[in-house]
């Protein structure tokens, strides 16, 4: 049986993209419902801090978590050399906290200064009072990929802050805006 030719990636995805196929690229994209968390970490007692959608559990065994960053970001270069991160996972009711993490032009001095949040028994990375879930890890390796890197890293701690209720949300982004599963 004779196999078929290998993908030609540059015939499906040509090298030299359009602003058109970028732009239909991110609107197709969003319709993909995303949890909201916020990434921290701490570099001569200066924390940094953004909000992410672009997150996943990569194995249980050992606990092993990825983030996705836009690699010129401060947030990115940041986590890059701290070696240490921590991702809270929002609550709808903690939109206000997205929000302000999302924000282009945010200071780097005092940036958390307006949110709720404690220090993590490892790391001492920012944690988000009142998550749905919170991990401590310490990153393994970084991948380039395209203007992202790939953040890889062992959980070091976890816990969670929120009190469970039936009208409990985690806060999603879904359709460029946040959204939440229970009305």
């Amino acid at each position: 049986m004779e196999l078929p030719d290998p993908l030609d990636i540059h015939r499906v995805f040509p090298q030299h993209l359009t602003q058109e196929s970028i732009d239909e690229f991110r609107r197709l994209s969003a319709e993909q419902a995303g949890s909201v968390a916020i990434v921290s970490t701490r570099i001569r007692n200066r924390d940094y801090a953004a909000t992410v959608s672009a997150y996943l559990s990569v194995s249980y065994d050992p606990p092993t978590l990825l983030v996705s960053l836009y690699g010129e970001s401060r947030i990115a270069l940041a986590v890059a050399e701290a070696g240490s991160w921590a991702l809270s996972l929002l609550t709808a009711e903690q939109k206000s906290q997205a929000n302000w993490l999302a924000s282009p032009g945010t200071p780097t001095e005092g940036l958390l200064n307006q949110i709720n949040f404690r220090r993590g028994p490892v790391t001492e990375n920012a944690i988000m009072a009142g998550a749905l879930a919170w991990f401590e890890v310490e990153t393994t390796a970084i991948h380039e990929a395209a203007t992202h890197l790939l953040v890889v890293g062992n959980v070091v701690s976890m816990g969670e802050d929120a009190q469970w209720s039936r009208d409990l949300s985690p806060l999603l982004h879904y359709g460029g805006d946040y959204r939440r599963l229970k009305p």
